[in-house]
């Protein structure tokens, strides 16, 4: 990953611009699920918690922009 640091750029501003490219590219949450060893059992049971909690969060959001 690499940020080209324009001709009278404040270095903060450049090193604002890389934070952001990493996370966008998911570098960050990467990194952090390498950390160490999760089973696969582990993995789906924590993807179907968070599809529930997604779900939960759209449902609620519809319910009031839909309320009569």
């Amino acid at each position: 990953m690499e940020v080209v640091v324009r001709k009278n750029e404040n270095p903060n501003r450049a090193i604002k611009r890389f934070i952001k490219k990493c996370k966008k590219a998911g570098f960050l949450h990467e990194v952090l699920d390498r950390q160490y060893f999760v089973k696969p059992s582990k993995k789906r049971r924590l993807k179907k918690i968070r599809r529930k909690k997604v779900y939960k969060q759209l449902r609620e959001e519809w319910e009031q922009k839909y309320k009569d």
